[in-house]
């Protein structure tokens, strides 16, 4: 006998866990070809093991010169047998005998074998082994699919990939949190409707009532414990969140594709034509199963021409023939049924509309190919598991993981160590590169600025509510949304936004709407069609905007930011090189009183500029300056006290730069200035003067009438002398003379009594006089200086200047 644990290895039987890809019909199938299975194997053990024919010789030719039939035996047999069985030997003893043929052993087992391969139909002979054979066909048909190198792996993925979310603890979580909120909808429609009813019949005893009853209501949900079911601990989110990235990327290999419908429609069809082989033959055969035949021997062997012989197992064989052929029709007509349903159905498209409506997940898409196949047969084992399936193939329900994932993570204790100071010495929350915002971060009240950077599917709830001291905000390739709390809150609160984006659609329309934003620094590709849009016509409503920053390529100022003219202070554009052609919007912002033009490809000054009356700053560094004449009409500006021209190609500065009276701050360093015109000097207000980075050779004898000169850089120039008029700005706090020429210091540097730090480093100094240790508040560390010239001081000059 095969053992029967032989015979699961060539079914799917040895991964139990493929069954919940076995429909009814699949699972009858294969214990019905267990059960014919067991037949053949039971006709080839009595094939084996008992004799399989015993032959007589037929003494009684016929009549007509032939042999006769062997059915006549059966009745003349019966008279041989009253006539010549025995032999009376006495009163009480009788002697039994047969007839006597003159065969020995040997010629009766050279017949039997003879007349069996001879005289029996082959079906008789070979039913078993064709019962075995076509067993083993038909179960090999209903699991190839599961063998087949193209299949199997996608099977065995799917089903462990299955398992996996019917057993992950988010999937209940998911399931149950959505189905709360549900309920809480339907709880708040009642109370509106319920409210407006009574409100129409103007009970106040009725509302009174509603009111009480709502507040009874939440606190007894607030009483009601959480079910433990709902914890998720950060092992099972991770594993979740591994889960939802399996099956995307299951979903996009199998999707492309109907290999799996296609093989499993191959070998139904394959069972089919079996089955219909299989019941023709053997109807037609069956009836040759004959228990007595006769066989023809050459005569001169036995001296008998003609055996009759006895089958054994025909009439067991012909009662297990029937038996099959029935077995084989339940089986066929499975088939059938299989095939009926995979063409009558659309098997290669799953929708979980039902899915949809009875979990509340909205998002779940609908799948198509071998995927939907996959989940149609699931569905035929229990219907449960592509419901739980489903929750990871919504997106919602993947963002609400990754958000509990990111609460695991991101401690209040561990935000609250990354809080700092930033430039603006606000109490600063930076997060980095990370999948969403941590609800944890609206536990931290202190937080006064919150920079998100390179962070995705940021949306800001509306417990930003709890974060008071909030008044800054930096989004930098961070697109955020805002649910109505927040933006109700940040409207009321905001000061400072900062944007970084990489195109104008990232630019938030919740911006518009900040009544309160003092500060708006925009950082991206602003396309000019972006500029002329409406979208920018909403910076009316801030009201209160007082500094707008513009890091973009634009080709003019945008027409909108004419819309804030009356309250705007300050406007910065930082062009990164690209030309800014058009100026016309500066006019109207008449009460600017601060403008910077970085790397707007300027080649002169716009002369709109000229015509704010109250600008105060003007910064235009980067820019292709080569000539500043129209500086001249500077002077209507003023209130102009700081004119930086830093990072230009400017050669020359012309003489009636000294109508700049006002002038405080002037930065010309950086550019190609050769010599000085005297009348600068006139600009007798200037506090501050930069002159590094040029080619200047001499300095003009009038620097000394800058008398309120508090810092003076000429670093990084050609001197090699100093005017003695140089040292009569007493008021110097800041001398820069770096990387010149220079031979010799005047010993009148002793006059700059407040001189904080004078840098020398880079000339041809021999010596330092000594009447520097009269420059009473200048340390020894703020002399920047080679240390051998240092050394050279006398040791009380040293002393005097290291203990101040």
């Amino acid at each position: 006998m095969i053992p029967v644990n032989e015979i699961r290895s060539i079914t799917s039987e040895q991964n139990p866990h493929l069954r919940v890809l076995k429909p009814w019909w699949d699972v009858l199938s294969e214990y019905l070809g267990v059960t014919m299975l067991m037949i053949g194997v039971f006709g080839c053990t009595l094939q084996l093991t008992q004799d399989k024919i015993s032959c007589l010789p037929n003494r009684f030719p016929d009549l007509s010169g032939g042999e006769r039939d062997c059915s006549h035996l059966r009745q003349e047999n019966q008279s041989l047998w009253e006539f010549s069985i025995t032999k009376h030997l006495g009163p009480d003893v009788v002697e039994v005998f047969g007839r006597k043929n003159g065969l020995d052993i040997h010629q009766y087992e050279f017949v039997n074998h003879f007349c069996y391969e001879r005289a029996v139909h082959w079906y008789g002979k070979y039913f078993p082994y064709l019962v075995v054979i076509h067993s083993m066909i038909f179960m090999v048909a209903s699991s190839f699919w599961f063998k087949f190198p193209g299949t199997s792996s996608k099977i065995e993925l799917f089903v462990t990939i299955l398992r996996k979310c019917f057993d992950s603890p988010w999937t209940t979580r998911a399931i149950s949190e959505v189905y709360e909120e549900r309920r809480e909808e339907r709880m708040v429609v009642w109370r509106k409707n319920t409210m407006t009813k009574s409100a129409a019949d103007n009970n106040d005893d009725m509302v009174s009532l509603i009111r009480s009853s709502i507040k009874s209501g939440s606190e007894q949900k607030s009483a009601e414990p959480q079910p433990t079911a709902s914890l998720l601990d950060k092992k099972e989110g991770e594993q979740a969140k591994a889960l939802f990235e399996k099956v995307r990327k299951f979903r996009t290999h199998v999707e492309a594709a109907d290999l799996l419908y296609f093989m499993y429609v191959l070998q139904t069809a394959l069972k089919v034509f079996k089955f219909a082989l299989i019941t023709v033959y053997s109807v037609a055969l069956v009836p040759n199963i004959q228990i007595v035949v006769m066989c023809s021997v050459p005569p001169d062997l036995t001296g008998f021409s003609v055996f009759c012989c006895n089958y054994n197992k025909a009439h067991l064989f012909s009662k297990l023939a029937y038996c099959y052929i029935c077995f084989v029709g339940v089986y066929g007509l499975l088939c059938v049924y299989s095939l009926y349903w995979l063409f009558h159905r659309p098997l290669k498209e799953y929708s979980f509309e039902a899915v949809r409506l009875e979990t509340g997940i909205n998002d779940i898409p609908d799948v198509k190919n071998d995927f939907a196949f996959l989940l149609h047969l699931s569905d035929q084992y229990d219907a449960l598991y592509s419901k739980r399936f489903a929750v990871f193939l919504s997106e919602v329900s993947e963002c609400r993981l990754r958000q509990l994932n990111l609460n695991l993570e991101w401690t209040a204790d561990k935000l609250r160590a990354r809080l700092s100071r930033n430039a603006s010495e606000r109490l600063e929350l930076a997060l980095f590169l990370l999948p969403g915002l941590p609800d944890t971060v609206f536990e931290i009240s202190e937080v006064q600025s919150l920079k998100l950077e390179l962070i995705s599917n940021v949306t800001i709830p509306g417990t930003v509510s709890q974060l008071p001291a909030l008044q800054e905000m930096v989004l930098i390739h961070s697109p955020a949304k805002l649910q109505l709390e927040a933006l109700s809150h940040l409207r009321e609160n905001l000061k400072v936004l900062r944007l970084g984006f990489e195109g104008p659609e990232q630019v938030p329309l919740w911006m518009y709407s900040l009544q309160s934003l003092e500060e708006l620094h925009l950082s991206g590709a602003l396309s000019s069609e972006f500029s002329r849009g409406p979208a920018l016509d909403s910076l009316r409503e801030l009201k209160n905007l007082r500094l707008l920053t513009l890091r973009c390529k634009l080709t003019k100022i945008p027409p909108s930011v004419v819309d804030v003219c009356g309250q705007l202070l300050r406007l910065c554009v930082h062009n990164e090189g690209t030309r800014l052609q058009v100026y016309n919007s500066l006019k109207k912002l008449v009460n600017l009183s601060a403008l910077e033009l970085t790397g707007c490809g300027l080649e002169r000054i716009p002369s709109a500029v000229f015509s704010l009356s109250l600008l105060q700053e003007l910064d235009l560094r980067e820019n292709r300056l080569t000539t500043v004449e129209e500086i001249l009409s500077l002077q209507h500006c003023r209130r102009l006290t700081v004119l930086k021209l830093w990072h230009n190609h400017i050669s020359y500065i012309p003489e009636h730069i000294s109508k700049l009276r006002a002038l405080e701050t002037l930065d010309l360093s950086w550019n190609k200035i050769r010599s000085l015109p005297p009348r600068l000097c006139y600009c007798t207000k200037l506090r501050h003067l930069d002159l590094s980075h040029n080619q200047l050779a001499s300095l003009p004898s009038e620097i000394g009438i800058l008398q309120s000169l508090q810092f003076l850089s000429l670093a990084f120039n050609s001197l090699e002398s100093l005017p003695e008029e140089l040292f009569s700005c007493k008021r110097l706090k800041v001398l820069a003379l770096g990387n010149n020429s220079i031979s010799s210091l005047s010993p009148r540097v002793g006059n700059l009594a407040q001189l904080l730090r004078l840098e020398l480093k880079g000339n041809r100094l021999e010596s330092l006089p000594v009447e520097i240790a009269d420059c009473v508040s200048l340390k020894l560390t703020a002399v920047i200086v080679e240390d051998s010239l240092m050394d050279l001081l006398p040791p009380d000059v040293k002393d005097r200047m290291k203990h101040r």
